[in-house]
């Protein structure tokens, strides 16, 4: 008889806080680690439906919470590595695994008998000798069960359960054609003159892309996940810029196999449909409906209250590049897109002095992250961090710190996979390997993953002034993973409403140019000289320059998410064509200006047709407010300080989900947030 082949996705982690083993794990594992996962939760949930007794909060409700530990974990360690290591055998594991997915979730979001007696301890909440966080957890459960359907008739019940697994299945194929056309469309140039401009380091990280695709002797720019690239403010030849830009655009929208045009048309069709079913006017209003938004409503009145300030201020922006253009240029030209960004740097040259690329010898990457992001979190909670080189990881360029809080307790671990790779998807984000919850005596494991293009071996890793902000924002996501103290895992982390979860890595950005952090961190690779401070005073009085482009670029595509979401069942099965939709949805709101493109265009805007973002784009601005409230709160209260920082996590990172968030927020500030610092902020307040 031939002995069982061990699967390591089955056994608990041998290594430090339930980290997933993954020297063991085989992508052959995931699949059959799946199938013995869901037969376990549901006969978890059978076991908690079929009790004879009335249910309680300590029979359904703490039950319910302790199911699902083997899928939760098997979920976390796999989505991990389709998101930062997807493979063409990890693809394959995730388009099987789409519908699987869909199917079990909605068994269990839809059981009748689950529903019912969550409904009955939710009746009797008043008698019952519950604490907040137990109180919350029946009242979210209830909510989330009702919005999931489980009130429905079986017909319809069934109509929703085939939505949803063609949803799962479509999102993934967006997702998988956006990845392979980025790679498709990576811009080779043939000689370095081409790419006149770009750093050594760069020009070598271009040089090694092209000799990873076969091309020795020529240079790759590989594409990143938004419309812009940060190689157009400093490359010479337009013609380069040009062909970028275009690559960029292009993506996912040239009519081959990679073409996701109908992908976006079905998934808002089926979107809408499926919010109808539920009783929403559109899959905007279902969305909104359990944010801290509220409505559809409030979201466009806030989009279009930024949006006429802001156009008008790219308006001016514009008039002073072409200024520079017919000043500088031997033939000058009408500005176009792939111009700003490179006439954007000389007006800052010129107005502030500030050349942002030759700040970079100033952003070495592992003095940014232990000497700039790890000694704000030092100053502001006690933390200290010791990196684990002993511990495995799913690709060779992830590293683990382990970290530990003011008193020497062990806190969690905090994973780093800084380098862009073609099997990772663009962009930058946060993600829970482990979930810290009390009741299953878990500790957080979080993941911050970046696309900095990797230099050549032997060359420092040196940093935008862009990506050292994107570092600090993913690490304000990691900081609410490792520090939320809940009991029950529903609530862990960043396990908080679309439009809130923004708002903690928002407010880490503002440590960035902080005197005692900027001072520690922003010293040259070579000499060891701090950065001037004249430059640091430059760099702060150019903060609301190019704020114009930035937030209408960005409010472009809140938009264009609330257009495609705010359709009805029947309007949606009326858009034949995507990119006219986009156009006409950009001058509704009058952000339709040539030189300034949409953020995301349809067919590559992953957060919202590949991501949790669907309806739900607007979060970065809604939570901004927030944040820039949160800001002047530190100014006025002692900056970089412990008190500062111990208040912020015990009254709003360390409560998780288990608190309405805007309660939490009241708790710490005092009273509500105020838009005036957001307006101050990005030049919309003249």
């Amino acid at each position: 008889m031939t002995a069982p082949v061990f699967n390591p996705l089955l056994a608990p982690s041998p290594l430090p806080y339930g980290l997933p083993d993954y020297a063991a794990i085989e992508p052959g594992h995931y699949l059959p680690a799946f199938e013995r996962a869901f037969a376990e939760h549901r006969a978890e949930i059978d076991a908690i439906t079929a009790n004879p007794d009335a249910p309680t909060f300590e029979n359904t409700l703490e039950p319910l919470e302790r199911s699902g530990a083997l899928l939760d974990a098997v979920s976390r360690a796999f989505y991990t590595v389709n998101s930062a290591h997807a493979t063409a055998e990890i693809q394959e594991i995730d388009e099987q695994l789409a519908p699987l997915m869909s199917a079990h979730s909605d068994a269990i979001e839809l059981d009748a008998a689950l529903y019912a007696r969550i409904g009955s301890v939710r009746d009797r909440l008043d008698e019952l000798d519950l604490t907040a966080e137990q109180r919350r957890l029946v009242e979210r459960r209830h909510t989330e069960m009702t919005r999931a359907g489980a009130a429905l008739d079986d017909t319809a019940k069934e109509r929703l359960t085939e939505l949803n697994a063609r949803l799962s299945t479509l999102t993934t194929r967006f997702e998988k054609n956006l990845l392979a056309d980025t790679n498709d469309l990576a811009v080779v140039f043939d000689s370095a003159e081409e790419l006149e401009g770009l750093a050594p380091g760069e020009l070598s990280a271009a040089a090694e892309a092209a000799r990873e695709r076969g091309l020795d002797g020529r240079y790759a720019v590989t594409l990143t996940l938004f419309t812009g690239h940060p190689h157009l403010s400093s490359l010479v030849r337009r013609d380069a810029r040009e062909r970028i830009l275009a690559a960029s655009r292009a993506r996912a929208s040239r009519g081959n196999a990679n073409d996701s045009s109908e992908v976006v048309r079905e998934i808002v069709r089926l979107r809408a449909e499926r919010a109808a079913l539920l009783g929403y006017p559109s899959h905007a209003a279902y969305v909104t409906s359990d944010e801290t938004a509220g409505s559809p409503e409030a979201v466009r009145a806030l989009l279009r209250r930024l949006a006429g300030p802001a156009a008008r201020n790219a308006q001016r922006e514009k008039a002073a590049l072409q200024r520079i253009v017919d000043e500088t240029e031997p033939e000058p030209f009408p500005l176009a897109a792939h111009d700003w960004a490179f006439y954007t740097e000389k007006v800052r040259q010129a107005e502030y002095d500030i050349d942002t690329a030759a700040l970079r010898p100033w952003f070495e990457a592992e003095r940014v992250l232990r000497d700039g992001v790890f000694h704000a979190a030092q100053e502001l909670y006690g933390l200290d961090f010791r990196e684990r080189a002993d511990l495995p990881s799913y690709h060779p360029d992830v590293r683990a710190f382990e970290v530990l809080d003011s008193d020497g307790t062990p806190l969690g671990l905090y994973l780093l996979d800084l380098y862009t790779r073609d099997t990772k998807r663009g962009g930058a984000w946060m993600n829970s390997l482990v979930a810290q919850s009390a009741l299953r005596g878990t500790k957080p494991v979080v993941v911050n993953n970046l696309n900095v293009v990797k230099p050549a071996a032997g060359e420092p890793t040196l940093l935008t002034l862009d990506n050292v902000t994107t570092l600090f924002h993913e690490f304000g996501h990691a900081l609410h993973g490792l520090f939320a103290r809940v009991t029950y895992p529903h609530f862990a982390g960043t396990a908080v409403h679309r439009d809130f979860v923004e708002f903690p890595s928002q407010v880490n950005e503002m440590w960035i140019l902080w005197p005692e952090v900027l001072a520690n961190y922003a010293v040259h690779h070579e000499t060891g000289e701090p950065l001037p401070a004249d430059v640091v005073e430059r760099l702060r009085a150019s903060e609301t320059f190019n704020q114009g482009f930035e937030t209408s670029e960005y409010l472009a595509a809140a938009w264009l998410d609330q257009a495609w979401h705010a359709l009805s069942p029947s309007e949606a099965a009326a858009v034949t064509d995507v990119a006219a939709f986009e156009a006409a949805a950009l001058a509704d709101i009058g952000l339709d200006e040539p030189t300034v493109p949409t953020r995301y265009s349809s067919t590559y805007f992953q957060h919202i047709f590949a991501g949790g973002y669907s309806a739900g784009y607007y979060s970065y601005i809604w939570a901004e407010v927030l944040d820039a409230d949160t800001v002047e709160w530190f100014r006025e209260n002692g900056g970089l300080s412990r008190a500062g920082g111990d208040r912020f996590r015990a009254r709003l990172l360390g409560v998780g989900g288990a608190k309405d968030p805007l309660e939490a927020y009241r708790d710490f500030r005092g009273r509500d947030a105020e838009i005036a610092p957001l307006l101050k902020r990005r030049g919309l307040d003249a």
